[in-house]
């Protein structure tokens, strides 16, 4: 299985409508669950505080609560709200703890906490008695596990309008909440572990990806030629600016591509000749080191033999380079990436893209996608996952907002959700690298929304094998260049 499903609020609700058992058992099992998660994280732990709250998250905390209890640790119950709120099965478990007189407190510290305080219906911002009690709960200092999601997070989409639960851990139900792996819910979310609880699948309209869609990767054949492989033109470069277009290059043929072409400014050619010895490159007219309108045939003529071409980086910020971008983008008949100088251009003009019959992958990072969209780059943080698929309706082609969750959306079809990455691709020419490996995988035909994916779990298996050599710290590009090939031959 390539993606595994994440679950919005409404999903969840659809797969507990759809049990056929009473809902009883699902929050006893839920609450067992969470139970059994703290002792196992925390064995040591005698005293736990477990904060729950009126709905059918706190109903899970009161069951969590019982089978502290029964395990022999002084537990004491924190309700975040008038008891009389409390009903149906949670009503019920709340007296069951009420019998076995488990004190209720106001606050309370322990040794460990149990954040039951909003559950997966949660959306918005925490009202100011609630607002004070998570504020007051993170600043226990003691390990807090939440139950399902962190309290003050959405569950749907992973934002956060107010405070929220740091967690050290979340126990989650059934499967994966997308708030639990979108920013910034997933910086909330700590370890994340899944509890069965016998609910059966439905569809969801989210997925998060594994490993296992670098095997939708074509790999060569033994009737393969340089051609077949894949063929990728890179467009950019510009004075003070000729590394990015050499990673994108380099990683398009670590990526698997059989032949790349790198179109430059002729009077920077040197450069490209002298770093790039497997790349061929071809010298386009420029003007103090930017490519101008004149460079659009030597381009269109390069690329009839490429499968696809990459437009953007290191390309430079003029009015001729926003006229280049349109007439390319008006002329190629086939698939392109862009990203960088090429997003520079086409923000004000999306219409270049949405015009467009061949696949587009667009690679912005949050500060780009708010350019192209016309927001503020806050906003793209605090709203990514609304953003992405906002950016994608808008443009009518695949977007990658990249970042420690890199999200993949398509016109109208819902997101794919890329976390394999790790700390050492935050650092300059990263991105260069993303536009390389995305154009190598359309070059060699893959679906744009799954090559876009499958070039973030690239990234990112790459860079874990760069980090076993090089760790994270110091961690460069050209090292996830150069783990590529050894990640993809797993």
């Amino acid at each position: 299985m390539w993606a595994e499903p994440l679950y919005t609020a409404a999903e969840m609700r659809a797969a507990e409508e759809a049990y056929g058992g009473p809902l009883l058992d699902l929050m006893e099992w839920a609450g067992a669950a969470v139970a059994e998660a703290v002792v196992r994280r925390y064995p040591d732990a005698r005293s736990i505080s477990v904060w729950c709250g009126t709905g059918a998250n706190g109903g899970d905390g009161f069951v969590a609560a019982r089978k502290l209890h029964e395990a022999k640790r002084s537990v004491e119950i924190v309700l975040g709200g008038p008891e009389d709120k409390v009903s149906g099965d949670a009503a019920g478990n709340l007296a069951r703890a009420r019998n076995l007189k488990i004190p209720f407190a106001d606050t309370a510290g322990g040794e460990v906490a149990v954040d039951a305080l909003f559950g997966t219906g949660f959306t918005g911002k925490p009202r100011d008695d609630s607002a004070r009690q998570i504020e007051e709960l993170n600043a226990l200092g003691v390990p807090v596990v939440s139950v399902d999601v962190p309290s003050g997070v959405d569950a749907s989409t992973g934002e956060v309008g107010g405070p929220a639960v740091q967690a050290g851990a979340t126990v989650t139900f059934h499967r994966r909440k997308v708030g639990l792996v979108v920013a910034p819910g997933r910086f909330h979310a700590g370890e994340v572990e899944v509890a069965d609880i016998g609910l059966a699948p439905v569809q969801t309209r989210h997925g998060l990806v594994t490993e296992e869609i670098l095997e939708l990767v074509p790999r060569r054949g033994a009737s393969d030629n340089k051609y077949t492989a894949g063929s990728v033109l890179v467009v950019g470069g510009s004075t003070g600016k000729t590394g990015a277009p050499c990673l994108s290059a380099e990683a398009a043929l670590r990526a698997g591509a059989g032949i790349v072409t790198a179109c430059v400014p002729a009077s920077l050619n040197l450069v490209f000749e002298q770093r790039l010895l497997e790349v061929m490159s071809r010298p386009c007219p420029d003007e103090d080191g930017v490519m101008t309108m004149d460079a659009a045939d030597e381009i269109l003529e390069a690329a009839q033999k490429a499968t696809a071409v990459a437009i953007g980086p290191g390309l430079g910020r003029t009015d001729a380079v926003r006229a280049l971008v349109g007439f390319l983008l008006d002329r190629l008949d086939k698939p392109v990436v862009l990203d960088a100088d090429g997003l520079w251009a086409v923000a004000g003009h999306l219409d270049w893209v949405f015009a467009r019959d061949a696949p587009t992958v667009l690679t912005p990072h949050a500060g780009e996608l708010a350019r192209l969209l016309g927001r503020d780059s806050g906003a793209i943080a605090a709203r990514r996952l609304n953003s992405v698929q906002a950016g994608a309706d808008d443009v009518g082609a695949v977007v990658l907002l990249k970042g420690a969750d890199t999200l993949v959306a398509s016109p109208g079809r819902g997101v794919l959700v890329s976390d394999l990455g790790n700390p050492g691709l935050a650092t300059a020419g990263t991105g260069d690298v993303l536009t390389g490996i995305v154009a190598a995988f359309l070059a060699k035909g893959m679906d744009a929304k799954r090559g876009a994916a499958a070039a973030a779990a690239a990234g990112g298996a790459a860079a874990r094998l760069a980090a076993e050599e090089h760790g994270t710290a110091g961690m460069i590009a050209s090292d996830v260049v150069d783990a590529l090939s050894p990640a993809l031959s797993r």
